[in-house]
């Protein structure tokens, strides 16, 4: 396994690196810390009480298999957004939770908007800015991604959301999209992420890869992603490192 702060400069990848592109949800921002403090605080002003956690880890949990239900065919191309709003609607129910109106759940999805950013990402980002072309390569929607950068002052050069696309990750077309709206081959572009499987559909279409761990994405209970499972080209303890791995 490799050690987290092995840095592996294939022909110095900052040679031929023009663009970094990263994960948003886990590896930028803290969709989990910032989606249970959301929670608490509708529950307080509504005086509502619930399991919050355990709604923001059931909620997260139907992302997956709803994306996949859309790689797959069996549901029409729909964005992030939608898919959120399904997924709370359907989940409620499990809490013994009565009907929320309309503009509540409208709100609640919102949520996704407005997620902090982990401590080094913004410093870490504003000086890999300096040196590459940097943005999101993201499931979330270009209209999500774009009021999440505003929230969480995320300084990209340009947002990918997955309509743009009408693919999810890890479909091909995500990652060989990018590419092309940047006009670079897939070795000039780097993915980076918290998750292995990610990585590793960016490494079989020809793009580089850092690999930043998270080890506290999904709470305490964390069991995957806790380490890097490949030889990534790049692997950083957070986005600070990897400024510092690629030279910025």
């Amino acid at each position: 396994m490799p050690s987290l702060t092995t840095s592996h400069r294939i022909g110095t990848p900052q040679s031929s690196v023009r663009a970094v592109v990263f994960d948003t949800f886990g590896t930028v921002v803290d969709w989990r810390g910032s989606l249970i403090h959301a929670l608490k605080d509708f529950g307080m002003e509504r005086g509502l009480e619930a399991p919050w956690e355990r709604i923001a880890d059931r909620w997260r949990a139907a992302y997956q298999p709803n994306l996949d239900r859309v790689r797959r065919g069996k549901l029409d191309w729909t964005i992030l957004d939608e898919l959120h709003y399904t997924a709370l609607v359907e989940l409620l129910p499990e809490f013994s939770m009565a009907p929320l109106p309309e503009p509540d759940l409208r709100f609640l999805t919102g949520s996704w908007h407005r997620l902090s950013a982990w401590p080094d990402a913004i410093e870490g980002l504003r000086r890999l800015r300096t040196k590459y072309i940097i943005g999101p390569l993201s499931n979330g929607n270009l209209s999500l991604l774009v009021n999440l950068a505003k929230f969480a002052e995320l300084p990209w050069d340009v947002i990918f959301g997955a309509d743009l696309f009408r693919h999810y990750k890890p479909d091909h077309e995500t990652y060989l999209g990018a590419c092309a709206f940047l006009g670079l081959r897939p070795e000039q572009v780097m993915m980076g992420a918290a998750h292995n499987y990610d990585l590793a559909a960016a490494r079989e279409l020809g793009l580089r890869t850092a690999f930043i761990p998270r080890r506290m994405e999904h709470g305490p209970g964390q069991t995957t992603d806790l380490s890097a499972d490949q030889s990534w080209d790049i692997i950083a303890t957070d986005l600070i490192d990897l400024a510092d791995k690629l030279g910025a």
